[in-house]
């Protein structure tokens, strides 16, 4: 279905020629493309499975490691997941074409300010073959077309996916060329990609501290920043011992190798001889490595002794640190020296603590008793995620089709001049 390319910049070419008529669809014809996305994933599923396994064996035998390597992998039921999301995706309202804002001037012009798409949306991400498909699914549902960049350690994964994809647009009538891939040119592929100016609109990187800190500081294409996680959860002087206990191994345990499971948790020390225990117990239960300081460690001799980097760290493992606080002040002056502004939660049954917490925390995400799982595309009903931005301009926290736009002015006149 693809004619040869020489470069990477060739497939960007055609992404930019495709956005022009991807931009035209009517919400009905993106509705039924993402249908046949979904429909045709469904029926490549062991095509995709046996690709993933090919990457799955050559991650082992690279020692990429479990976190990837969950990350990685594709199963009946995760492609299965994969579909349904696109589903979910198709019977959003189409983002495109809302009235954000309208005025008549004095003299009669007539102005409208409405949501357009971006025209070609790139992602640079790692290990992560489940981006490739929401990603695809929340551009075009936007209307747009994109240039996908998933890395080595999936690139047998990421082929057969985009195969199954466009396969599906074709079917449709729609241009197969909107869903680009640039994986087969490797690095030189990414950096293309990065200097594509005026012909990819924005990037969206996902993956490890490194990886998006390379893309916003070499990036000349602007670029929606999403961050690494280093979430906390404060575990005030009032906090139910229950609550706490549930939460906690939660948000650290559900699923440990993602942006938005815990790292640390900051314990009120009068809330800790009636909640620790319990919770340590928990996490023990949960396979959970607990890296603590001195007084958490009085309370269970498996503790391990906690370092300084260990509060900045973002583990992505069955690893979480946890240091006992003084009061609320001590939570909050933690945070603002080791958060990386991605997702924040404290239990308490407080009303006072619960917001000044949320007013105080600066965090794309701020959360009083839940868990910081929670953060996520899928559950808070956008289908699924571009990424989560910790970045402070139009987008923030879970990215959805909405951050998939960009705005333009309509002006209706009657032969208006300006004196």
């Amino acid at each position: 279905m693809t004619a040869l390319v020489a470069s990477a910049h060739d497939r960007m070419l055609r992404a930019k020629d495709s956005a022009r008529t991807i931009g035209l669809l009517t919400s009905t014809q993106k509705t039924a493309a993402l249908q046949a996305i979904a429909a045709q994933l469904d029926a490549d599923s062991h095509d995709i499975v046996a690709a993933n396994a090919e990457d799955l064996e050559r991650g082992r035998a690279n020692g990429i490691g479990d976190a990837l390597l969950d990350r990685l992998r594709l199963d009946d039921s995760r492609v299965a997941a994969l579909s349904a999301a696109v589903r979910d995706i198709a019977e959003l309202p189409d983002p495109v074409g809302r009235v954000l804002d309208e005025r008549v001037l004095p003299n009669g012009l007539r102005l409208t300010k409405v949501s357009v798409p971006f025209g070609v949306v790139g992602s640079i991400y790692e290990a992560r073959p489940n981006v490739t498909v929401d990603i695809t699914a929340l551009a075009l549902r936007s209307g747009n077309a994109v240039v996908l960049r998933g890395g080595s350690a999936a690139e047998s994964s990421n082929a057969a996916l985009v195969a199954s994809m466009r396969a599906a647009l074709a079917t449709q009538g729609i241009d197969p060329e909107a869903i680009q891939t640039v994986d087969e040119f490797g690095r030189d592929g990414a950096r293309e990609l990065m200097r594509a100016r005026g012909l990819v609109d924005v990037l969206v990187p996902r993956g490890s501290a490194q990886l998006i800190e390379t893309v916003v500081t070499e990036s000349l294409v602007p670029v929606i920043e999403t961050g690494a996680g280093v979430v906390h959860v404060v575990v005030d002087a009032s906090a139910r011992a229950d609550w706490a206990r549930d939460i906690v191994v939660n948000a650290k345990a559900q699923r440990p190798s993602v942006c938005n499971a815990v790292e640390t948790v900051l314990v009120h020390r009068d809330a800790a001889p009636r909640v620790l225990p319990g919770m340590l117990s928990a996490l023990k239960e949960s396979g959970v490595t607990v890296h603590g300081d001195e007084q958490t460690a009085a309370y269970d001799t498996s503790v391990v002794a906690a370092t300084d980097d260990d509060w900045a760290r973002e583990y992505l493992s069955l690893d979480l640190a946890v240091r006992i606080v003084d009061d609320l002040d001590d939570a909050l002056a933690h945070i603002r020296r080791y958060s990386t502004h991605h997702t924040e939660s404290i239990i308490t049954d407080d009303a006072a603590s619960a917001e000044r917490f949320l007013a105080e925390v600066d965090s794309a995400v701020v959360m009083v008793n839940a868990s910081t799982r929670f953060t996520d595309g899928g559950e808070f009903g956008f289908g699924a995620e571009v990424g989560i931005s910790t970045q402070k301009l139009h987008a923030r926290g879970p990215m959805g089709l909405a951050e998939l736009t960009s705005t333009k002015w309509l002006a209706r006149g009657d032969g208006q001049t300006r004196a």
